[in-house]
């Protein structure tokens, strides 16, 4: 399967349908494909609507959860559980327009794509949310990009597009979905950006408030610079020719 569409949900029942209708649509264009819904132990009817939705869409999966494990959690979980090559991830919220996605996979689905792109970060413009939470949102980004150096504008976005295989070799840890063109770059992908638009929240409310963000960022921003000093700095050569390496030579 050449693609995986990953959403994370918790308490999402309003945004479900209109979800999936809208990614049906945006998507049709895109064969062999695959959409995931991980209910990340939602108290709500989010899991029975998506079961009564995959009547009518077959290529529609369900993970979940037993109780909330966080964004991250259910993000690893779906691509744990994706068959595709190429994985796409975008909020529940209906704030990222799966409109997008195409523009974003496009570049890891192309057949001359380039061997060494890891992922294609969405980076949010004229962001629909409050004051409050754009001025968290350029600080946070303003001192991580300081700290880390990832040359990325908003790691906040949920719309990102990557290789399944190199997400998995990536170190796992609780919010790790806020610094992936940082572990990506660490383990030497390169990584490519693309602008995508931004809306106002669909059904539902927010799942955090910035100070509860701002605590665990700083342990987050520490622990995310730690692992990059301590990356695997050398990879093994490429295989010789059989017959043809140091030992065989005449």
């Amino acid at each position: 399967m050449q693609l995986s569409i990953v959403i994370p949900m918790h308490n999402e029942a309003e945004n479900v349908i209109p979800l999936v209708r809208e990614i049906d649509s945006a998507c049709a264009g895109l064969t062999d494909k695959e959409l995931i819904l991980v209910d990340d132990g939602s108290s709500d009817d989010t899991a029975r609507l998506i079961r009564e939705m995959q009547a009518d869409y077959p290529w529609l999966r369900l993970v979940q959860h037993p109780h909330a494990g966080g964004q991250s959690a259910a993000v690893h979980s779906g691509v744990l559980a994706a068959h595709g090559r190429v994985i796409c991830t975008l909020d529940g919220d209906m704030q990222n327009p799966p409109s997008e996605i195409p523009k974003l996979v496009a570049p890891l689905l192309a057949p001359d794509a380039p061997a060494d792109l890891g992922l294609v970060a969405g980076q949010r413009v004229k962001r629909q949310d409050t004051w409050s939470k754009k001025i968290a949102s350029r600080l946070a980004n303003g001192l991580r990009a300081w700290m880390l150096n990832d040359h990325t504008r908003d790691t906040g976005c949920g719309l990102k597009a990557f290789r399944r295989d190199a997400f998995l070799a990536l170190p796992f840890f609780n919010h790790m979905h806020r610094y992936l063109p940082a572990l990506f770059s660490r383990d030497g992908w390169q990584v490519a950006h693309e602008d995508v638009t931004h809306r106002e929240r669909g059904g539902g409310t927010s799942k955090y408030n910035n100070f509860q963000r701002a605590l665990v960022g700083i342990y987050d921003l520490i622990g995310v610079a730690w692992l990059i000093r301590r990356a695997k700095t050398v990879r093994p050569l490429a295989p010789t020719p059989q017959g043809h390496d140091e030992g065989n030579a005449a």
